[in-house]
């Protein structure tokens, strides 16, 4: 039996009104399962660092799906940054033309209120959310911001065929007018607990033989050594399903003066920082599997933007075909 799974960070799939109109022209409640309250003097509204948050742009929409529908057409999506599981069922039936039948997420602590979710074509069995779960050396504060969210994906009969665990680490962002040599240190610390969670949770939820994938927007390449923790259960290593992708087209070229461009294929992410420095690209979206469920690996895929800001996303999204 093949089975394509994939990852993709839809880059803010968010279901919020832009009130820049006429608050009567805004409706008590969107497509999307959020209530919202006003009157002619106020509007209710939720904002992330005193910004308004929009919904995502009806153009950059349409491009994410076509990705998905069009490209990829796995049977088990994770997918990443989105608000909430009303926003992601409407985009599967509006724009994936409920490609997927089962469609999953369980809110996580973050507070831009972005989370993790799956879209499956097959039979979903267990759920479990460990957005919860502490690091001992914190053990007041949850660890993960946008959840480790555990998936138990069935065959047609019901029949295990392996855990799915999808997750998004903590960024690099440093806010503006704090120390960025702090900020970033911060920041690897928080993404490597998230890391050593992980690896504690997997590691007590699986068993030697156990099959499954780990797999999210990483946010570091694969050999980072705030991600090493992350990449053993139990002791034993897991294994790199990205290690052999192909892109589905070359990546586009860098203008002049730029620097070099891509070496190689194995990126999802592309960030050009401001200054002298050349941009960077690096594999932060990443499939890892179990040594059990290595062998049965048969293809993988990173399908490759067309322009360099991104194609619906600033991410380009991977997947991986398994013979089960």
């Amino acid at each position: 039996m093949s089975v394509t799974v994939g990852t993709f960070n839809l880059n803010n799939l968010f279901s919020r009104f832009n009130f820049r109109a006429p608050v009567d022209a805004v409706p008590g409640q969107d497509a999307g399962g959020i209530t919202l309250t006003f009157d002619r003097d106020s509007v209710d509204v939720r904002t992330f660092m005193g910004r308004l948050v929009s919904a995502k742009d009806a153009g950059e929409t349409v491009k994410i799906a076509r990705r998905i529908t069009d490209v990829m057409n796995v049977d088990v999506l994770a997918v990443q940054e989105v608000e909430h599981i009303e926003i992601l069922k409407k985009f599967n039936r509006d724009h994936l033309g409920n490609l997927y039948r089962h469609v999953v997420l369980i809110e996580g602590n973050d507070p831009r209120m972005i989370d993790v979710g799956v879209l499956s074509k097959l039979p979903i069995g267990a759920i479990t959310s460990h957005q919860t779960a502490t690091h001992p050396d914190d053990p007041a504060r949850r660890v993960f911001g946008r959840d480790l969210l555990q998936v138990e994906i069935l065959d047609s009969n019901g029949d295990k065929l392996f855990n799915l665990y999808n997750t998004h680490l903590k960024s690099h962002f440093v806010a503006a007018g704090s120390d960025p040599i702090a900020g970033a240190q911060r920041a690897n610390e928080r993404r490597q607990r998230q890391a050593e969670a992980t690896s504690r949770i997997m590691s007590r939820m699986e068993r030697p033989n156990s099959r499954f994938v780990l797999l999210g927007d990483m946010n570091d390449p694969p050999d980072s050594p705030f991600l090493a923790p992350m990449l053993v259960s139990d002791g034993r290593p897991l294994v790199d399903a990205l290690a052999q992708a192909q892109e589905t087209r070359p990546a586009k070229a860098e203008t002049p003066g730029q620097g070099p461009g891509p070496q190689g294929p194995l990126w999802t992410h592309r960030f050009n920082p401001a200054g002298p420095e050349f941009p960077r690209y690096e594999l932060f979206d990443q499939i890892w599997l179990s040594q059990s469920l290595a062998g049965h690996l048969t293809d993988a895929h990173i399908d490759r933007r067309e322009t360099h800001g991104g194609e619906g996303s600033d991410h380009d999204p991977a997947w991986i075909e398994l013979d089960v």
